[in-house]
């Protein structure tokens, strides 16, 4: 079937020939149905890896294994693409896919009798659902349409992260590639580093935000109405009706796939703004977001399987934009691959280095002392580039603690 072709006002046509492709990411959860299925009716625990290996193994190669896609669809057309509500639909499955595979992944770990192997499958495969699936949610969380922002709700529930829109869209926008921004990695700083910093610092600041909005508007802070307590509220909602359904004993692998799947998301938080920092301006406001201080990239698989995720320049200039308008910059710092890849990269730190610390420097013309520097490695990281001495990357003392005011862009 040919994708229908978009008309401009000014008579410009054009025809998306990845339309059908955007289905890419349902695969996650179908998959993990189909292993269900599959272990379901012959035994063979084995078939709960089929939603891993997708992920983290053909996804990669078939990144690898295809020419990029740097084409931008025509600024002409952005409106008739946006207004075509297919587009929002592939989005509005996830969700519910993602429930099944919740609910079968519990089933089996309650009923199955499985191996420890195998348990560890059912944990990988479902929080592998769970964690792509938050990428979903940060695709409806930054609609202002009320159903899109309770599927986002509902789709941050069973990983226990309700507080992400919060905190992403009212905190790492507006802090992106700063020291004072939980989510923005530092060069230097290994994944397991900024882990805990980034988990515990974006729980704080989502609830300091919620909180703030709140007082306000002259509102009580603990009720319903803050986003951090409903989020609270809808995760212990779903665990303890699975719970009641399965036993007491389910609540382990929801905690544990929780884990995976939130880890998932920090690491995609990891890849996406490491080592870039925003200058501070004579006037003492952090420079404005533009396209150099997001890492990209054109990988096509995965930027369709995470809603051009990888586009993530043009996200932080324009939040609201639909994920099939997203643009590729050429002033974008470019990854050396998708973020399927580079995820496994992150989990090793000596590789991870390897990998992006040059890249960083050379961004930053050999300077290492503009880029987001970790104030553990700063001396050795200075001394291994033998950057000249300079001020400390955007409005951060030395030590790495934010300045006096905080974020003021």
């Amino acid at each position: 079937m040919a994708a229908p072709v978009l008309t401009a006002p000014g008579g410009l046509a054009w025809r998306d020939g990845k339309r059908y492709m955007w289905l890419t990411a349902i695969i996650v959860p179908l998959l993990a149905i189909v292993g269900y299925g599959l272990w379901h009716r012959t035994g063979v625990e084995l078939h709960w890896w089929i939603t891993p290996l997708f992920v983290f193994v053909l996804v990669p190669l078939l990144d690898m294994t295809t020419p990029p896609d740097p084409v931008n669809p025509p600024e002409e057309i952005r409106a008739a693409l946006e207004a075509d509500r297919y587009y929002r639909r592939c989005t509005y499955l996830y969700p519910p896919l993602a429930g099944v595979g919740l609910l079968l992944g519990a089933s089996a770990w309650t009923n199955g009798d499985l191996s420890w192997s195998a348990r560890i499958g059912v944990v990988v495969s479902v929080g592998t659902v769970t964690g792509v699936g938050i990428t979903t949610a940060h695709e409806l969380g930054h609609k202002r349409g009320i159903f899109e922002r309770w599927l986002a709700r509902l789709m941050l529930a069973p990983a226990a992260y309700g507080h992400f829109s919060v905190e992403h869209n009212r905190g790492h926008h507006v802090r992106v590639a700063t020291a004072a921004d939980p989510a923005s990695a530092r060069l230097g700083e290994s994944f397991w580093r900024f882990w805990p910093r980034t988990v515990v610092g974006s729980l704080r600041s989502a609830w300091s935000l919620e909180a703030a909005r709140l007082r306000l508007r002259g509102r009580r802070v603990w009720s319903v109405r803050n986003e951090v307590v409903l989020g609270w509220l809808l995760t212990a909602v779903l665990f303890l009706a699975l719970a009641v359904e399965f036993g007491p004993a389910v609540l382990v692998f929801l905690v544990a796939q929780a884990a995976f799947g939130f880890t998932l998301l920090e690491g995609v938080n990891y890849i996406e703004h490491y080592g870039l920092a925003r200058e501070l301006t004579p006037s003492g406001r952090y420079e404005k977001v533009d396209p150099r201080h997001s890492w990209n990239s054109d990988a096509v698989i995965s930027n369709l399987a995470l809603y051009q995720l990888q586009r993530h320049s043009d996200h932080h200039a324009n939040p609201t934009r639909r994920y099939q308008a997203l643009r590729s910059f050429e002033a974008s710092p470019q990854l050396p691959a998708g973020y399927a890849t580079l995820l496994l990269a992150a989990y090793l730190p000596p590789v991870w280095f390897r990998v992006m610390d040059d890249r960083v420097v050379e961004h930053y013309g050999g300077d290492v002392s503009r880029a987001n520097l970790h104030p553990a490695r700063r001396a050795a990281l200075l001394t291994r580039y033998r950057s000249p001495s300079g001020p400390p990357p955007s409005g951060t003392e030395v030590d790495g603690s934010p300045s006096r005011g905080g974020v003021r862009g």
